[in-house]
Parts: C-alpha cells; sequence; structure tokens
C-alpha cells in the first residue's frame, strides 16, 4: 500500500504567522507614534498658540502683553526659539528663531507702549494692530495664526521622521502589503 502525502495547500506556513504579526506589530507602532503626534498637537495648542491667539484678539495693551507672556513662557521651557522644524533641509518658514524673535519684538512693543504713561490710545491701537499683522494670516481659507509648519513636533521632529520611515520600510519589507489580503 502506498502511503500519500497530506496536502498542505489548504494550511498556512509559519512564515504566514510570522508576517502578520510583524505586520500588526508595525501597525500598532505606527497607531502608537501618530497617537503621540496627536497628543503633542493638544499640548501646544493648548499651552501656546492658544495664548498667541488670545494675544492677538486682545483689546487691551496689558491683556496682549499678558498672554503673550504665557506663550512665550511655555515657548523657552520647551525650547521652542531656536533652530528648524525640518529634517532634510531648511526653509524659511520652518524657522523657529524667526517666528520666535517676532513675538519677541511685537512683546518688546507693548511692553514700550505700557511703560509710556503720555501714550494716547492711538498708539495702544496701532501696537495691538501691528501685534495681530505680525500673528495671524490672512488667506484664501480666512485668517490663521503664523507659526512654523511642523511646529508639533519639534523637537523630537528627526526621531519621528526616523520612525516614520522606518516603520513604513518595515511593513512593506514583511510583507505587509500582503497581510490585508489576509483580512476579509
Amino acid at each position: 500500500m502506498v502511503r500519500k502525502r497530506p496536502s498542505y495547500s489548504n494550511h498556512k506556513s509559519p512564515t504566514d504567522n510570522t508576517m502578520k504579526y510583524l505586520c500588526t506589530l508595525f501597525a500598532a507602532l505606527t497607531l502608537i507614534l501618530w497617537a503621540t503626534v496627536g497628543v503633542w498637537h493638544i499640548l501646544i495648542d493648548k499651552n501656546c498658540l492658544g495664548y498667541l491667539k488670545r494675544a492677538a484678539d486682545s483689546n487691551t495693551v496689558e491683556r496682549a502683553q499678558l498672554e503673550l507672556g504665557k506663550a512665550q513662557d511655555y515657548m523657552v521651557k520647551n525650547g521652542l526659539n531656536r533652530g528648524y522644524t525640518s529634517v532634510l533641509y531648511n526653509t524659511p518658514d520652518e524657522d523657529i528663531e524667526f517666528w520666535y524673535d517676532n513675538i519677541s519684538d511685537a512683546r518688546y512693543e507693548l511692553t514700550k507702549v505700557m511703560a509710556n504713561e503720555d501714550a494716547t490710545e492711538l498708539e495702544k491701537s496701532n501696537v495691538l494692530m501691528k501685534l495681530r499683522e505680525t500673528l495671524i494670516d490672512h488667506g484664501n481659507n480666512g485668517e490663521k495664526l503664523t507659526y512654523p509648519a511642523g511646529l508639533a513636533k519639534y523637537p523630537q521632529n528627526t526621531p519621528v521622521a526616523f520612525l516614520q520611515i522606518l516603520f513604513i520600510t518595515g511593513f512593506l519589507g514583511t510583507g505587509g502589503w500582503k497581510f490585508f489580503k489576509h483580512i476579509k
């Protein structure tokens, strides 16, 4: 009697399971990275950009100066006063130092007007308008706060970019694109 070899065509090889685990791992790590960047966005909105918007909307020099002070304290504490948000090459719209210096200069102008007891309402109003022009951009989609692109990831922008590239390469390198064939 001749024994037939069992057919393994309906069974998955051990490498299929390993691939699934690796793809799941890369997907989970990417999700964690994405969530972390989301939290950074919330923190910078809450502790810096929100105060800059309030300073731009202020009706008094004193209120604007107070709100700028809160934003600047956060910037200095978190190293948002030097460098570029880009990873590979630097462009002017990613220059954090220029952005920070503009805000510092605006705050200095507010302080000068506050210290001048003879400052007229017109001078105070002009300083507030100048501050608003410094902090707010006017575009096709209306007004938006001016800040460097990618600010929420700074100063972790290089590790984040490296991890994103690593995860994508790992996902594709393990045959991650085949993983989606198994999902039904």
